[in-house]
C-alpha cells in the first residue's frame, strides 16, 4: 500500500508509517548513491554485531556478512557494482594469511599430505552426497551445485556452477547456503578447537608451553654441547660467572665446577639441563648488569629481517646470544634455525659496551616495522592476481582458474616461505599484516553480504527456501564430520584438524574465529593446505556433479 492512499485525517500509527517510509526512502537512496558509504556503514554495524555473544559463540568479522545480508535486502542496488571491492579485501585477507603460514606450511608438508588427500576424499563425498539429495528434494541442478559451492562458501565453485547449467538458480542457492555454512561451520570450530585430544604425528611446537629461564650452579666438569636440550636446541644458556667475572658463554667452552649459567627454554627441557648441570639457584644472574646487560631489540633493519638466527652471528660480531624471539603474543626460543621477521623483538645478552652497537646493527626502531613495503606488498598480489587469472583447460572442455582467492594464497605462502630475494623482504611485519588481513577480511564479507541480499531475502523463508537451508545444512555438517573425525584418525591436533576445516570450507570468518579463540600457528597453516586445493577440488566437484544431474 502506498502511502499516499490513505485517508486525509491521519492518525498517529499513518503518521509513523508514512515516516519510515520517506526515511526509508532517503536512505536506501543515499546508499545506492554512495556505495563507499554503504560498505562503511555494513563494517561498522557488522563489528558491532559480531561482539555480540550467543552463548560460546560470538561471530566476530562475520558480522558484517549478516548485516550486508539485511542491508543489501533493502535495494537490489545496493548489491551492484561491488566486485572490485570484493577481489581486492579477498586478496589482501588470502596473501597475509599466506605470508604468515607459507614458512609453516612447506616445513610441516610431510604431515599436511594426509590432510591434502583427505579433504579430496571429503570434497567428493559432500558431492555424492549433494547429488543424492538432489534427487531427494527434487532440485534442479542450478540449485544444488549452487547450495554445493554456498554451503562450502566457495565463490570460484559459484562461477562455476552459473557456467556448468547455465541457470540462474545457482545464485540463489549459493546465497541461501552460504550464511547456513558460516554458522554451522563456527560452530563446529568452537566445538573443536580448544579441545587437547591427542595428536601424536602433531604435537605443539616446543615453544607453546612457554618460556623459563633459571640460575644454575654447575658442580662437575662438563662440555656445553653435552648439556642436554643444547645440541637439539630445545635450551638457549647465556650468563656465565666464573671466578666472579661476568660474561656471556661460548658455544664450544667446558663448564667449571662452581660456574654459575643461566639455562633458557621450556620448562620440562630447562629441568633436564639443571638436573644434568647441579642445583638450581635461588637468585637471579641477571641481577648484576655491570658487565653483561640484556634488552629486547625490536627488529626494524631490512638487512637483518629474513635471515636466521645464525646468520646474524651475534658471538662473533659482538660476544652475545639471542636467547628469545617475541612475535606478536608468543615467545619463541631462539633456534639457529629460526628466521628473524621485521617487527620481531628479540632479547639479546651481550657485553655491556656492546649495546650500542647491536642496536645500530638490529634497528631497534618502532616507526620503521608500522610501516608497510607498498612494492613488496604490491608486486605480491600482482604476482598472486596474475597466477589467479591463469585458466587451466581441462579434458572434456571443462576449464578452471585459481582466482582471486587461491592464487594470492599459493604466492603468500610461497614468498612467505622465501621471506627475502636480495634486497626485496616479502615478509610484512606482524601488526601491519594483522591490520590488513582483518581490513581484507571485512572488506570481503560485507561486499558478499550486500550482493547476496535480494535473493536471500527472496528465498530464506519461504517452503523452498528452507528446504534449500535443510540441504545445505546437511552438506556442511558432513563435511564437519568427515574432516574432523578424519584429522583425528590421522593424528592430528585438534587446532590443525579446525584449522583444516576451516581451510576447506574456505570462509574467511572461520579462521578469524578459531584464531580469536585459540592463537596456535597450527590453526593457519592447516587453513592453508586445504584452502587453495579446496577450491580447486570443489571447482571439479562443481563440474562433476551437472553432468551426472
Amino acid at each position: 500500500m502506498s502511502p499516499w492512499d490513505l485517508t486525509d485525517e491521519p492518525g498517529l500509527p499513518t503518521v509513523l508509517y508514512i515516516g519510515s517510509y520517506v526515511w526509508g526512502g532517503v536512505v536506501t537512496e543515499l546508499l545506492s548513491a554512495s556505495p563507499l558509504l554503504t560498505i562503511m556503514v555494513v563494517v561498522a554495524l557488522g563489528a558491532a554485531a559480531g561482539m555480540i555473544r550467543f552463548g560460546p559463540l560470538r561471530f566476530g568479522a562475520a558480522g558484517a556478512l549478516f548485516v550486508g545480508l539485511a542491508i543489501g535486502a533493502l535495494d537490489p542496488a545496493l548489491g551492484e557494482h561491488l566486485g572490485l571491492v570484493q577481489t581486492l579485501g579477498l586478496a589482501l585477507f588470502v596473501y597475509t594469511v599466506g605470508l604468515a603460514a607459507g614458512q609453516t606450511f612447506f616445513a610441516d608438508l610431510r604431515s599436511q599430505s594426509p590432510v591434502m588427500l583427505l579433504g579430496v576424499g571429503v570434497a567428493a563425498a559432500v558431492a555424492a552426497v549433494a547429488v543424492l539429495l538432489a534427487r531427494v528434494f527434487g532440485l534442479g541442478d542450478g540449485m544444488i551445485t549452487g547450495l554445493f559451492a554456498g554451503s562450502l562458501t566457495s565463490t570460484p565453485a559459484l562461477s562455476a556452477a552459473t557456467s556448468a547449467t547455465g541457470s540462474s538458480d545457482a545464485g540463489v542457492g549459493y546465497s541461501l547456503g552460504y550464511p547456513v555454512g558460516v554458522v554451522l561451520a563456527i560452530i563446529a570450530v568452537a566445538l573443536v578447537v580448544g579441545r587437547n585430544w591427542p595428536g601424536g604425528r602433531d604435537s605443539a611446537a616446543p615453544d607453546s608451553e612457554g618460556l623459563t629461564a633459571c640460575s644454575v650452579r654447575v658442580t662437575t666438569d662438563v662440555p656445553v654441547r653435552s648439556v642436554p636440550g643444547w645440541g637439539d636446541e630445545s635450551i638457549k644458556m647465556s650468563y656465565l660467572i666464573r671466578a666472579g667475572h661476568t660474561r656471556v658463554i661460548s658455544p664450544g667452552e667446558d663448564l667449571q665446577p662452581d660456574d654459575r649459567v643461566l639455562v633458557v627454554g621450556a620448562p620440562a627441557a630447562v629441568q633436564r639441563a639443571v638436573d644434568f648441570l647441579g642445583e638450581r639457584l635461588t637468585g637471579q644472574l641477571t641481577d648484576d648488569r655491570t658487565d653483561v646487560d640484556f634488552r629486547r631489540f625490536v627488529v626494524s633493519d631490512p638487512s637483518v629481517a629474513g635471515r636466521t638466527v645464525a646468520q646474524l652471528n651475534l658471538p662473533g660480531r659482538f660476544g652475545g646470544v639471542i636467547t628469545r624471539v617475541r612475535r606478536g603474543d608468543t615467545d619463541l626460543l631462539a633456534r639457529d634455525d629460526l628466521v628473524l621477521q621485521l617487527g620481531d623483538r628479540v632479547l639479546a645478552v651481550v657485553p655491556h659496551d656492546e649495546m650500542d652497537a647491536i642496536t645500530d646493527y638490529l634497528g631497534d626502531s618502532e616507526r620503521k616495522v608500522s610501516e608497510v613495503d607498498a612494492l613488496t606488498l604490491g608486486l605480491g598480489l600482482a604476482l598472486g592476481l596474475l597466477l589467479g587469472a591463469i585458466t587451466v583447460p581441462l579434458p572434456g572442455g571443462i576449464a578452471f582458474s585459481l582466482g582471486a582467492a587461491a592464487g594470492p594464497l599459493i604466492v603468500g605462502m610461497i614468498l612467505g616461505a622465501v621471506h627475502r630475494t636480495g634486497p626485496l623482504i616479502w615478509q610484512i611485519p606482524l601488526s601491519a599484516n594483522l591490520t590488513l588481513r582483518q581490513l581484507g577480511l571485512l572488506l570481503f564479507l560485507a561486499t558478499v553480504g550486500l550482493a547476496s541480499g535480494q535473493s536471500f531475502a527472496q528465498q530464506a523463508f519461504t517452503a523452498a527456501g528452507l528446504r534449500a537451508g535443510l540441504v545445505a545444512a546437511i552438506l556442511v555438517t558432513t563435511a564437519a564430520v568427515l574432516l574432523l573425525v578424519g584429522g583425528r584418525l590421522l593424528g592430528l591436533s585438534a587446532q590443525r584438524s579446525a584449522g583444516s576445516f576451516a581451510g576447506f570450507i574456505g570462509q574467511p570468518a572461520i579462521l578469524a574465529f578459531a584464531i580469536d579463540k585459540v592463537d596456535d600457528d597450527r590453526i593457519e597453516s592447516g587453513y592453508a593446505s586445504l584452502f587453495a586445493l579446496g577450491i580447486i577440488i570443489k571447482i571439479l566437484a562443481v563440474y562433476l556433479m551437472a553432468a551426472v544431474l
